[in-house]
């Protein structure tokens, strides 16, 4: 069994449109010519993936108000079984405007969401804490609610490895830095609006490989950092490599980086090396990029994309 920790949920609303009329004297009136709405967050993506591929798993996180309630349906309609911390409030909603011909230049809108009380939070530790006893691996992702500290994700990394579990953390700034100190087996920074860590410049695929080899000196399992829409470095003890997606059409590129890591999270839990894993992984988020989708998890499609992904070791 797998857990994945969603700290602050959302429901994703995307907006498809010929054009952003954003020059000054128009008025700003912009009719989609599609939407999507899902569930979202990044733990919850990893679980719905997961759920599709036959993998079974638990979705934790802190929910609030009818956002929450509608995030709440969704997740269990997968035949998820979920173990959300109830707080005050609403869960956000997220919003991403796509114009046609520049899908990889999302617009998005992101809420706060609510504030998670200290009484909550000890409620998250006691459920988090039985859920481990079952579980293979965790994963942790994406940002942190008002209320939730910037050590969350390494004292949820601290307690899994006193159960020996592996643990794979998705996230940024603050909070990723204090996760590195607990060594997580996996780390997939989100480069998307933080390019440092603790100081560490991840802006080029020199510094992100040696930043990288920093990070697995220091007990980190492996790092898998993307330096480009279509490339991603995985670094690991046994040596570098460059993963490069081919020909790729974009359009939607919202739920890549989860399919990234749902994919390489469900091919190692069927057998695989990390290596064919990541690819996978890249694969699976490949496919989604290329679709409207949020996340594919057609393995067929999947497979179909494969034949594209090159690796290069460095």
């Amino acid at each position: 069994m797998i857990i994945t920790v969603t700290p602050n949920p959302a429901i994703d609303k995307i907006y498809w449109v010929e054009r952003l009329c954003l020059d000054d004297g128009e008025l700003p009136v912009m009719r989609a010519t599609r939407s999507y709405l899902t569930a979202g967050g990044k733990g919850i993506n990893v679980s719905i993936f997961l759920a599709r591929m036959g993998i079974e798993n638990i979705a934790m996180g802190f929910i609030a108000g009818e956002t929450g309630r509608a995030v709440e349906r969704r997740v269990r309609d997968e035949g998820i079984t979920t173990n959300f911390i109830w707080v005050e409030g609403e869960t956000r909603t997220n919003v991403t405007i796509l114009e046609r011909g520049h899908e990889q230049r999302p617009i998005q809108i992101t809420e706060q969401g609510p504030t998670v009380s200290p009484e909550a939070l000890k409620r998250f530790i006691v459920q988090y804490k039985r859920a481990l006893s079952r579980a293979r691996y965790v994963f942790l992702g994406g940002s942190l609610p008002p209320g939730v500290p910037v050590q969350f994700y390494q004292e949820l990394t601290h307690l899994a490895h006193q159960h020996r579990v592996p643990v794979i953390v998705n996230a940024a700034g603050e909070a990723l830095a204090h996760a590195l100190t607990e060594r997580p087996w996996l780390i997939k920074p989100d480069t998307r609006q933080h390019r440092n860590v603790s100081g560490v410049s991840l802006r080029t695929p020199q510094e992100i490989v040696s930043a990288g080899k920093a990070w697995i000196a220091d007990g980190i399992g492996a790092v898998l950092v993307s330096h480009h829409i279509t490339h991603d470095l995985l670094i690991t003890r046994e040596g570098v490599w460059d993963l490069e997606a081919c020909d790729v059409r974009f359009k939607n590129l919202l739920g890549a980086e989860d399919a990234l890591i749902a994919g390489t999270l469900s091919a190692i839990v069927q057998g695989a090396s990390l290596l064919e894993a990541t690819r996978f992984g890249m694969a699976a988020a490949t496919a989604s990029a290329e679709s409207e989708e949020l996340v594919v998890t057609d393995r067929t499609a999947i497979e179909r994309v494969l034949p594209r992904i090159q690796i290069e070791q460095l």
